[in-house]
C-alpha cells in the first residue's frame, strides 16, 4: 500500500509533467526543462526514501524516461547540421518496429512479489477476484459462457487496490503489467492511441504463448474519464481503448488477458466504459478485523512494549485506511528510534513500542480520507457495483 507521503510526492511529480508536456506544446523549452527536473526530484525522493516501495522499479523507470526527455529537450535549444529548435521530435519506443516482441517502456513489468496471504482484509474482492480471473484460468472447460476480461477496482485511496492487482499475477503465475494514465498519454513516450494498441498487441502475444496476463491500470479515470476540456487525442486513446476491450472479449480466442483498472473517483469515468468493466468492486476503508491483522504484520518487525493492545488500537483506528495505519505504526517506532538516538545511541537499540508511542501519534494524525468522497463512493456503490 502506497504511504500517504508517495502519494503526495506522485502528486508533484504529475504536476510537474503536466506543466512540462504544456510547457513543450508552446515551444518553451526551458520552462519544460524546469519541470522535468522538479519532477525528477520528486522521484528520486521517493526511490531514496522508499527503497522496499512496490512499485520502485516503475519509479526507476519513469524517472530514466524524464532524465531522457530533458538531455533531448537540451539538444533541441541547440540545433545541428542546420534544424530548427521548433522541429517537431519524438522519441522512439523501443520494441516499436516489432510490435510485441516487448513490453512498451512505458509499462512496468517487474512483477511485486505480494499474493493475497499480504493483504489485510478485503475478503469479498479477493473472492469476486478469483471468480472472475482465477477459476477461469485453472478450469477454463467450466466457463462455456465466457469470463469478465475487465475489471474495476474502486475505493478510497491506500485501500491496496494495487496489490490486489500484483497479487492476481502472482496467484497464476502470470504477468503484470503497471501501467499509469500520465504514461501513455505522455508526449515524449509517443501517440497515445498508438500506445494503448501496443501495449495490448504485446499482451495478447504473451498470453497466446499460454502466460496470463493482468493489465493494471492505475487512475483509470484520468485516461477513461469525461473531461470538460479535453483534445482529440484523449477522445482517440480512449476510442483506441474501447476497441481493444471488444477485442477481449472475442470468443473465438479465449485469451487469459485481463485489464484492471484502479481509481478513487469512478464518478469520472465514461459509462461506455463502465460496461466493459463486468466486475466493479468496491474496495473500502479496512473494518476492525482487517486494521486488527495489519496491525499484527505492520508490528511484526519491531519490539512492542507489554501495553500494547492491538485490539483496542484497531477500534481507535476507525476511517483510517492502510497507508495512514503503515504511518501511523512507521511514526510510532520513529518516537523510539530519535529518543534513542538522543540519549547518545548506547546500549543494544531503541527500546520497545509502548501503547502511549500510538496514542501520540493518532491524536496528531488524522483520516486522509475525505468524508465528501466516502459519500460519493457510496453513492456509486449503489448504482454501479457489480462484484
Amino acid at each position: 500500500m502506497r504511504s500517504i507521503a508517495v502519494l503526495e510526492l506522485e502528486k508533484n511529480v504529475r504536476k510537474h509533467a503536466i506543466a512540462a508536456m504544456n510547457a513543450e506544446k508552446r515551444g518553451d523549452y526551458d520552462i519544460a526543462i524546469y519541470n522535468l527536473k522538479k519532477a525528477v526530484e520528486y522521484l528520486e525522493s521517493i526511490i531514496r526514501n522508499y527503497h522496499d516501495h512496490p512499485l520502485l522499479g516503475y519509479y526507476i523507470k519513469m524517472l530514466k524516461n524524464y532524465q531522457a526527455k530533458i538531455k533531448q529537450l537540451e539538444s533541441k535549444m541547440l540545433p545541428a547540421n542546420g534544424g530548427s529548435p521548433d522541429e517537431e521530435y519524438r522519441v522512439e519506443i523501443r520494441g516499436e518496429k516489432s510490435p510485441g516482441d516487448a513490453p512498451p517502456e512505458f509499462v512496468l513489468k517487474e512483477k511485486p512479489n505480494i499474493t493475497f496471504d499480504d493483504i489485510a482484509g478485503l475478503e469479498e474482492a479477493k473472492e469476486a477476484i478469483k471468480e472472475a480471473i482465477i477459476y477461469p484460468i485453472r478450469r477454463p472447460d467450466l466457463f462455456p459462457l465466457g469470463w469478465p476480461r475487465g475489471i474495476l477496482l474502486y475505493g478510497p485511496p491506500g485501500t491496496g487496490k494495487t496489490m490486489l492487482g500484483a497479487a492476481v499475477a502472482n496467484e497464476v503465475d502470470g504477468e503484470f503489467l503497471y501501467v499509469s494514465a500520465a504514461n501513455i498519454m505522455s508526449k515524449w513516450l509517443g501517440e497515445g492511441e498508438k500506445n494503448v494498441k501496443r501495449l495490448f498487441d504485446y499482451a495478447r502475444k504473451r498470453a497466446e504463448e499460454g502466460v496470463p496476463v493482468i493489465i493494471f491500470i492505475d487512475e483509470i479515470d484520468d485516461l477513461l474519464g469525461v473531461h470538460s476540456s479535453e483534445v482529440g487525442g484523449e477522445v482517440r486513446v480512449r476510442n483506441q481503448f474501447l476497441k481493444e476491450m471488444d477485442g477481449l472479449q472475442d470468443k473465438g480466442k479465449n485469451l487469459h488477458v485481463y485489464v484492471i483498472g484502479a481509481t478513487n473517483k469512478p464518478w469520472k469515468l465514461d459509462e461506455p466504459f463502465i460496461r466493459r468493466f463486468q466486475k466493479r468492486i468496491y474496495v473500502p476503508l479496512p473494518d476492525v478485523k482487517a486494521r486488527r491483522k495489519l496491525l499484527e504484520m505492520l508490528t511484526s518487525k519491531i519490539k512492542l512494549a507489554p501495553d500494547v493492545d492491538l485490539d483496542k488500537l484497531a477500534r481507535m483506528l476507525e476511517g483510517y485506511n492502510g497507508s495512514d495505519i503503515k504511518d501511523i505504526v512507521f511514526d510510532a517506532y520513529m518516537r523510539t528510534v530519535k529518543e534513542y538516538f538522543r540519549n547518545g545511541a548506547t546500549g543494544e537499540g531503541p527500546r520497545p513500542v509502548s501503547m502511549r508511542d500510538f496514542i501520540e501519534v493518532i491524536r496528531r494524525r488524522k483520516p486522509s480520507v475525505d468524508a465528501e468522497n466516502l459519500r460519493k463512493l457510496e453513492e456509486w456503490r449503489k448504482k454501479f457495483n457489480a462484484v
